[in-house]
C-alpha cells in the first residue's frame, strides 16, 4: 500500500507541474492575443465573445442579484436617514407651529385691547395674568402690576372683549383680580335695550346668575349688558355680556371675556366720585341772594331826596 501511494505520487506531481504550466501558458496566449491590435483579431474576439458570454448569463445572474440587493440596501440606508430627519424637522416645526399659534392668540389679544372703546377720561394699566390662583369657591388671578404701578382696590379690568372683574387685593409687585364668576362678585348692570337695572351674580358657573331685573318680561335672550355705574363700582357703559336663558329657566349672563384665555388685562384707573352735599343744585341753579329789609330806605328819606 505504501509503494502504491508513492508511486501515485511520483506520477501525480508532474501532471499537476504540466497542468499548472500548459494553464499559464494558455492564460498568457489569451492576454497576449486580447492585446493584439489587429482587424482579424478584432473579429475573432467579437466571434469569441458573442459564442461564450450568452452560455454565461446563468454565471451572471447571482452577481447582478447581489448587486441589486446591495443597491437597494443602501437605498433603504438613506431612506431611514431621511425619515430620521423629516422626523425631527416635523417635531421642530410642531414646536414652531406652537410657538406660533402662542403668539398669534397674544397679538389678537393685543389688538382686542386696542380696539376696545372706553370713556376718554378713563386711564389705564395693561398687565399680564401670571397665574391663576382660584379654586372652587374662590375664582381669581393675579397680576404683574401693583401699587408700585398705582394699582388700588376696587378697580375695574377688562380684557379686549369685555369686564372681566375688579381688583380685590393689591401688593407691591402684583395684585389680585376677583372675577365675575366667584360667588363674591356682585356687579350693577344694566340691560340693553330695554334699559332694565339688574345685579349679575357670580356663583362660580361660566354664566352668573342676572337677579333683581325690574321687569324680567322686558328682557330678551340675546340683549346686550353694560355695566349701570351704580354705587361706583365701575364705570358705566363697560361690556359684560349677552342675556341667555339658563337650564334651570333663570337669567343668565354669556360673558363677552374670555376666561379660557386670560393673558393681558387691562386696569382702569376709576377717578373717585364728587361728593355732593346738596342735593338741590342737581335739579336747579341757587337762587340769586334778595336785598335785606332792614337796609331798605324809609318814605321819609326818600322824600327827603326827593326835596
Amino acid at each position: 500500500m505504501a509503494k502504491d501511494q508513492s508511486a501515485n505520487e511520483a506520477y501525480g506531481r508532474p501532471l499537476r507541474r504540466l497542468f499548472v504550466i500548459v494553464l499559464i501558458t494558455l492564460l498568457v496566449l489569451i492576454f497576449l492575443f486580447w492585446r493584439i491590435d489587429s482587424p482579424r483579431a478584432e473579429r475573432l474576439r467579437a466571434q469569441v465573445v458573442d459564442q461564450v458570454v450568452p452560455a454565461f448569463d446563468w454565471v451572471m445572474v447571482p452577481v447582478a442579484r447581489g448587486a441589486d440587493t446591495l443597491s437597494r440596501f443602501q437605498s433603504y440606508a438613506r431612506l431611514v436617514d431621511q425619515n430620521r430627519e423629516l422626523r425631527r424637522e416635523l417635531q421642530q416645526m410642531r414646536a414652531w407651529r406652537e410657538a406660533a399659534l402662542q403668539l398669534e392668540q397674544e397679538n389678537a389679544k393685543l389688538l382686542d385691547l386696542n380696539k376696545v372703546r372706553l370713556d376718554p377720561s378713563l386711564t389705564f394699566v395693561t398687565g399680564v395674568v401670571l397665574a391663576d390662583s382660584g379654586s372652587p369657591f374662590r375664582q381669581s388671578v393675579l397680576l404683574n402690576v401693583g401699587a408700585r404701578d398705582g394699582i388700588q382696590d376696587g378697580w375695574a379690568t377688562t380684557d379686549g372683549l369685555g369686564l372681566v372683574g375688579r381688583i380685590s387685593g393689591v401688593g407691591n409687585n402684583s395684585s389680585r383680580v376677583l372675577l365675575l364668576t366667584d360667588p363674591g362678585s356682585r356687579v350693577p348692570v344694566t340691560v340693553q335695550p330695554s334699559g332694565q337695572d339688574a345685579l349679575l351674580a357670580g356663583d362660580s358657573s361660566a354664566f352668573p346668575l342676572l337677579d333683581f331685573v325690574e321687569v324680567p318680561d322686558a328682557v330678551r335672550a340675546g340683549d346686550r349688558v353694560v355695566s349701570s355705574g351704580d354705587g361706583g363700582v365701575f364705570p358705566s357703559g363697560l361690556l359684560v355680556g349677552q342675556v341667555v336663558q339658563g337650564t334651570d329657566g333663570r337669567l343668565r349672563l354669556q360673558l363677552s371675556a374670555d376666561y379660557e384665555r386670560l393673558e393681558f388685562l387691562r386696569v382702569l384707573r376709576s377717578q373717585a366720585a364728587e361728593q355732593i352735599d346738596d342735593p338741590g343744585t342737581l335739579v336747579a341753579p341757587p337762587l340769586p341772594l334778595l336785598p335785606d329789609p332792614e337796609l331798605a330806605p324809609t318814605d321819609g328819606e326818600e322824600v327827603a331826596g326827593n326835596g
